[in-house]
């Protein structure tokens, strides 16, 4: 493998850092002093500055005016808005794309697609299942009835009828601004489709909910809510595909609010002095930024690793499910001890929920809590060593 970034993934970086070079984390209220949601919408002119940059279409072909890139690309792109705690849909909206246009029927990549990569229609994902800890695509179930007409099947062929959906999904992150969610739903059969529900739609009713950085989730609840099947992808390996790219831009936003995490740390330990010196001169503060530096570097290496499966498709002893898996799980505990670390070295600021680092340990705990805990993903990568035997 060669973790080199080529030319196309380098400028999608810099785009990323020049829009995202103005917006200030500390500029919304902290959730700790505000009732409800800090904001009723997300970012909405930084979301038109990242449509003017071709950052939200990084991943659609040409044809639909976007730049053929890959999940390398978009991990760069959201490592720099972490690093700003940008609050826009940056990665439900682009993963939803990936799937739409690798996966989805050409109805609804005509409908969709060079309109979404423009930023004139939103899409999100809902991924957390009902209490956020079970599978998703088992949270919703999906019956196919031949009673709506006929339509056109996610393969371009012909089909009949309509899905007719139900459950519940919890937690769907910017459910309350997106036009179309993508929902992962289970079948008679067993087999897990994803459906793109019109948030304003019939048997469609939304719920409230506040996350642990005081943005606005909801709770999706679907009441046989009928989609025609030219809008629901059936395509074996559809939702793993999907499910693997959200975990590895999750992973992209930890390591980049994690770099600047500790790179406010470093800035705050060398300024602040005990007994004349700078704090940073301490043994015990240097080994203990030392630690989480090493954190950083794990963090990155893996994520790449699982980027890049996921962009290559190469082969590999184990399936692309164990990079994935790895990233996750330094991920989920490197971004939790990097915030930790950095409010104990700045003591009473580290309290202080008018200093941005409150801000950015709000975001980290939301970040982990979506991963899941290192040992689960342990477990996961230890099922698919016996599955797969290295050697």
């Amino acid at each position: 493998m060669d973790f080199t970034f080529t030319e196309e993934q380098q400028a999608a970086a810099e785009a990323a850092r020049g829009v995202f070079a103005g917006v200030a984390p500390d500029g919304v209220p902290s959730p700790a002093l505000t009732r409800g949601a800090v904001a009723d919408s997300f970012d909405r002119a930084l979301w038109e500055r990242l449509a003017a940059a071709d950052l939200l279409s990084l991943l659609l072909d040409e044809e639909y005016g976007g730049a053929g890139l890959d999940a390398v690309a978009l991990c760069l792109a959201l490592r720099e808005s972490a690093k700003v705690l940008a609050r826009v849909p940056l990665l439900e909206h682009s993963a939803a794309l990936a799937a739409v246009q690798s996966h989805g029927g050409p109805q609804a990549r005509a409908a969709l697609l060079a309109r979404a990569g423009r930023g004139e229609i939103v899409l999100t994902v809902a991924g957390n299942g009902r209490t956020g800890h079970d599978p998703a695509e088992l949270a919703v179930g999906a019956r196919l009835e031949n009673g709506g007409g006929a339509t056109t099947g996610s393969d371009g062929g012909p089909g009949e009828g309509v899905w007719v959906l139900e459950g519940v999904q919890t937690a769907v992150p910017w459910a309350y601004d997106a036009d179309f969610v993508l929902v992962p739903a289970h079948t008679g059969d067993d087999r897990a489709i994803l459906a793109l529900v019109p948030r304003e739609h019939r048997g469609v009713v939304l719920a409230e909910q506040i996350s642990t950085t005081g943005e606005r989730l909801g709770e999706l609840r679907l009441e046989s809510a009928w989609i025609p099947a030219r809008d629901v992808i059936t395509a074996d390996g559809a939702w793993e595909r999907l499910r693997a790219l959200l975990a590895t831009g999750t992973c992209a936003l930890a390591l980049g609010l994690g770099e600047r995490v500790l790179r406010m740390t470093g800035d705050y330990t060398s300024k602040r002095e005990q007994f004349g010196h700078p704090v940073a001169s301490f043994q015990a503060v240097a080994v203990q930024t030392a630690d989480r530096y090493i954190d950083l570097r794990a963090m990155e290496v893996t994520l790449w690793q699982a980027a890049w499966r996921i962009a290559s498709g190469a082969p590999g002893a184990l399936p692309a499910a164990g990079d994935v898996a790895v990233a996750k799980i330094w991920a989920s505990d490197g971004v939790r001890r990097i915030v930790q670390t950095a409010q104990h070295l700045h003591g009473g600021f580290g309290a202080d929920v008018d200093y941005p680092l409150h801000r950015y340990h709000a975001w980290a705990k939301h970040l982990e809590l979506s991963l899941g805990p290192a040992a689960a993903h342990e477990e996961a990568l230890g099922d698919l060593l016996a599955a797969h035997p290295l050697g």
